[in-house]
């Protein structure tokens, strides 16, 4: 029996589920990887779903596991079409038996699931894998998603209590048998620039940080940055900087396209805990990986809510819906230094700090009431490390629809004078 990996949001090699089952319980197995065109088009609020920082993100973290497959004689496919038109060919092609790939559950993502086995024969198995989380589904001390709690803070102190986070699952051996897949080669290509309508951006000078896509550049940053610099034992403390390589892990741009497992994170901070040194700060690292599982099982919870208006709590208020309040917004042309400079460091580099995206969304939601979903499709489009259920699910916090229990409202003001405190954040961006 011959299998196909679907990579989708699991773009690596370690700790893979769908690819290590397909390896372990078939002849042989290859791997593909769609360029929707549906993801580089216009959301119904004007911005492209990708545009070019993720893009290039993307783009790196496909050739990077393309490289580390062939060390384990596994070709990976990438093809720009959708998966609904890409994939039936190969497995009619290859004789596929199988497909192997992560568990989406939202929209769109289900849609094209349903899209894709309409056109499979009934001889073509169907495998999902709950593969993104640090506490496994099945391992979480809730019966239902349906009981999953409003708050975080219960949610995790029950998952810490009554919860074991799962070992990493190994790397696939070499396979011996060989897929030739070079008549496919025209077909199945790397879209380019023009593909995808948009133009290859450049590296600002100012960027907190050089992001590369892939797993090899992802483990190098863990790497880098629990035992090299040793950053991790101060992380708490400095997590909520503004300018610079180590204030924060930058973890997260991995983690959004599944380069980086959570679980990966966290058995390599349990190593240098044992090792090194366990301190507030070492755990706060898996504090927030935690608050990502929190965000992923939310989305599970409410499933479509988590994209309308009135949120999760269906809250009926009264939003605005500015074409001139957002260009300016987005120029970075507002009353406050503070948000200008946050909204020029995305616009420019594709990331924002977790205290810049707080205050921008702050201001955007509470201050000028604007309708949450469209700084959220902003956000969709530019950042490095959009995550669906994060990015949506923090959008609805911080605006009041969603998941914080106090509803607050952030002083922009203050929060500069606290966390620039000589300016120099808002000079770099603003100059």
């Amino acid at each position: 029996m011959n299998a196909l990996v679907w990579f989708r949001n699991n773009l690596r090699v370690t700790d893979n589920a769908a690819l290590l089952t397909a390896f372990r319980d078939n002849d042989a197995v290859m791997g593909v990887y769609c360029f929707d065109p549906r993801q580089f088009e216009k959301t119904d609020f004007g911005f492209r779903k990708t545009g070019s920082y993720r893009a290039i993100f993307l783009m790196e973290t496909v050739q990077d596991l393309k490289t580390q497959l062939e060390t384990y004689n596994i070709p990976l496919v990438v093809g720009f079409g959708t998966p609904e038109e890409l994939i039936p060919e190969l497995i009619d092609t290859f004789q596929l038996t199988s497909i192997h790939t992560q568990k989406e559950w939202t929209t769109e993502e289900t849609a094209i699931n349903t899209a894709l086995k309409s056109r499979l024969n009934n001889d073509c198995e169907w495998h999902e894998y709950y593969d993104q989380f640090l506490f496994h589904p099945e391992d979480i001390p809730y019966t239902d998603f349906k009981d999953i709690p409003k708050v975080f803070t219960e949610f995790r102190k029950k998952c810490e209590k009554l919860t074991d986070v799962r070992e990493c699952i190994s790397k696939p051996k070499k396979q011996t048998k060989h897929f030739d897949t070079k008549e496919i080669s025209e077909r199945y290509r790397f879209p380019t620039w023009d593909d995808l309508q948009l133009q290859e951006p450049e590296l600002d000078s100012r960027s907190a940080f050089p992001f590369k896509g892939g797993e090899s550049n992802g483990l190098q940053r863990l790497e880098d940055y629990v035992w090299n610099s040793k950053a991790i034992k101060n992380y708490k403390q400095t997590r909520n900087g503004l300018i610079g390589t180590e204030y924060s892990s930058k973890f997260s741009a991995w983690l959004a396209n599944g380069s980086l497992s959570p679980k990966t994170i966290y058995w390599e901070v349990q190593k240098f805990e044992q090792e090194v040194t366990k301190n507030q700060d070492t755990y706060w690292m898996i504090f927030e990986l935690i608050w990502r599982d929190f965000f992923k099982y939310i989305s599970l919870k409410h499933g479509d809510a988590l994209f309308n208006l009135g949120g999760i709590l269906n809250k009926d208020y009264t939003w605005k819906s500015s074409k001139e309040e957002q260009k300016q917004w987005i120029k970075g042309n507002t009353k406050y230094p503070f948000v200008n400079a946050n909204m020029k460091e995305i616009a420019a580099t594709g990331w924002m700090s977790n205290r810049g995206r707080q205050n921008v969304a702050s201001f955007w939601a509470k201050e000028l009431q604007q309708d949450w979903r469209i700084g959220a499709s902003y956000f969709e489009s530019l950042l490095i490390d959009y995550d669906v259920h994060s990015n949506w699910g923090n959008w609805q916090y911080v605006s009041g629809v969603g998941n914080d229990p106090r509803d607050r409202k952030f002083n922009i003001e203050r929060q500069a004078e606290r966390y620039d405190p000589n300016g120099k954040y808002v000079a770099l961006w603003n100059s």
